[in-house]
C-alpha cells in the first residue's frame, strides 16, 4: 500500500467548472492559451489516481508529436517516485497500477480494442471523426468519463456538432466555452497580448482561436465570400510590375504570378518540369520585372543560378512557420480589402480550399492533405513584393492605401 495525498494545482474557476464536474461528457469550445490543456492533464491524471492496478486511461491527440507535449508535461507534473515512464510507448504507470496512455489519432483502426476508463481527446476540431467513434467505443464497458477539448475550426466537423448537443443540454453532456478575455481575467494571459492578435491577425482567425467563435469558412483565414469578391474575368494582361514564383517540391509545381500596377493579376504560369528548363523558363517569362522567389530548400540553388544567367531583379524569401504567417495574413488582409484581383481557376480554388491550424508554437496556414498550396504561395510572394518594392513602402496595406485612397 501507498498512501498519498493529493492536492489539485490551480485552476481558475471557470477551467475548473468546465473541466472537473461530474458530467461523462464534457465538451470545451476554447481559446488557445486559456489553460485547456493543462487542466485536462491534471483531470485525467486524477481519474487515473482513482483507478485500479490494470485500468488503462488515454490521451487522444492528432498526431503523435501533439500527444508527446502532454507526455511530457504530465512528467514533469508528477513527483519522480510514484510513476514509471515508458518512452517507447508513451505511457505513464502510476504507483496503484493505473496507465495513462497518449495516443495519436491518425490511424483510428489503431484505436479499437481497448477498455478505458477516463478519456481526454485533445485539439478535437483537428481529430478525424473515425477515431472519436473508436475512442467512444472504448469507453462502453467502462462507462468511462471523456474531456473532449480544442479550438473552434469552422463549423463542418463532429467537435462542433458535438457542442451543440451539449450546449443544448442534452442528459449526460456539459458544454463550456473558455475565451481568451476568461483567461486574462484570471491572470493566465495578459489583455495587451489579447489586443496585439486582434490587431494582427486576419478577424475570422482571431474570433476562432481567442473568442471561441466558429467561421462559416471552416477555417479559411481569408474569408469565402472575400476570395468570391476578388474575382475578375480574366488575367489583365498588363504589364507586370511584380511577380512571385513558388517553386515545385517533389509532386508540387512550380507557380509564377504577376500583378499589374492595379494590384491585379495580370499573367499566371503554373508547370512541372526538370530544374534546368524550369530556370530557363522564369528567367524567359520574367524578364528585368522583379520576382520574389520561394529560396526554401531546393529553392536556394535556383535562385543562386536565376541571379546569375538572368540578373539582380531575382530576391529570395524563405519559408518558415513565422515567415509564411506573416505573408499569409498581408494576403488575408489585401484579399478582405478587394487590393488584389484575379481570375476564376486554380489561383481562386487554391485560395477557397486553404486552411490554417493553430499550434503550440502559433499559426499553420496551409493545404488541405493532399491538395496544393503553390499557386497561394506565389500571390502571397507577389503581393509581398509588390508592397515592398513600389514607392519604398514597407507593407503592401501602406502601398495600397496610397494609390487606392
Amino acid at each position: 500500500m501507498v498512501d498519498i495525498t493529493y492536492t489539485r494545482p490551480w485552476v481558475y474557476p471557470k477551467q475548473r467548472q468546465a473541466i472537473f464536474n461530474d458530467s461523462r461528457y464534457s465538451l470545451i469550445e476554447a481559446s488557445t492559451k486559456t489553460g485547456k490543456t493543462v487542466g485536462c492533464i491534471f483531470w485525467l491524471c486524477e481519474e487515473a489516481i482513482k483507478g485500479r492496478d490494470g485500468q488503462n486511461f488515454w490521451w487522444v491527440a492528432p498526431v503523435s508529436s501533439q500527444a508527446e507535449i502532454a507526455f511530457r508535461r504530465l512528467k514533469r507534473y508528477l513527483p519522480r517516485d510514484i510513476f514509471e515512464a515508458n518512452e517507447t510507448l508513451h505511457t505513464i504507470t502510476l504507483f496503484n497500477g493505473a496507465c495513462i496512455w497518449f495516443k495519436s489519432a491518425d490511424k483510428p483502426d489503431s484505436l479499437y480494442g481497448e477498455d478505458v476508463w477516463g478519456a481526454v481527446v485533445d485539439e478535437a476540431s483537428r481529430v478525424k471523426d473515425a477515431a472519436w467513434f473508436a475512442v467512444r467505443s472504448t469507453l462502453t464497458a467502462t462507462r468511462g468519463k471523456v474531456r473532449i477539448i480544442g479550438n473552434v475550426k469552422g463549423r463542418k466537423n463532429w467537435f462542433y456538432m458535438l457542442c451543440r448537443k451539449a450546449e443544448a443540454n442534452e442528459e449526460g453532456y456539459h458544454y463550456s466555452k473558455l475565451t481568451a478575455y476568461d483567461a486574462a481575467d484570471a491572470g493566465v494571459l495578459t489583455y495587451e497580448e489579447i489586443e496585439d492578435a486582434k490587431r494582427t491577425l486576419p478577424e475570422n482567425v482571431f474570433r476562432e482561436l481567442y473568442l471561441a467563435e466558429p467561421s462559416d469558412d471552416g477555417g479559411n483565414p481569408f474569408g469565402l465570400s472575400h476570395i468570391d469578391a476578388c474575382v475578375i474575368s480574366r488575367f489583365s494582361g498588363n504589364t507586370p510590375v511584380a511577380w512571385g514564383w513558388d517553386l515545385a517540391k517533389s509532386v508540387d509545381w512550380t507557380v509564377g504570378v504577376a500583378l499589374d500596377e492595379y494590384g491585379q493579376v495580370s499573367h499566371f504560369h503554373r508547370w512541372q518540369k526538370p530544374w534546368q528548363e524550369t530556370i530557363e523558363n522564369i528567367i524567359q517569362i520574367t524578364g528585368s520585372t522583379p520576382a520574389l522567389i520561394d529560396s526554401t530548400g531546393v529553392g536556394d540553388p535556383i535562385l543562386e543560378a536565376l541571379q546569375s544567367k538572368g540578373g539582380g531583379n531575382f530576391e529570395g524569401q524563405k519559408f518558415n512557420q513565422s515567415s509564411k504567417q506573416q505573408m499569409m495574413e498581408g494576403l488575408a488582409s489585401a484579399i478582405q480589402q478587394k487590393l488584389v484581383k484575379y481570375p476564376a481557376g486554380e489561383l481562386h480554388n487554391e485560395l477557397k480550399e486553404f486552411e490554417y491550424e493553430y499550434t503550440r508554437t502559433g499559426v499553420r496556414y496551409t493545404a488541405p492533405e493532399g491538395m496544393h498550396d503553390d499557386c497561394v504561395c506565389a500571390l502571397a510572394l507577389a503581393v509581398r513584393h509588390y508592397g515592398l518594392r513600389h514607392a519604398g513602402k514597407t507593407s503592401f496595406n501602406e502601398l495600397m492605401s496610397e494609390l487606392y485612397g
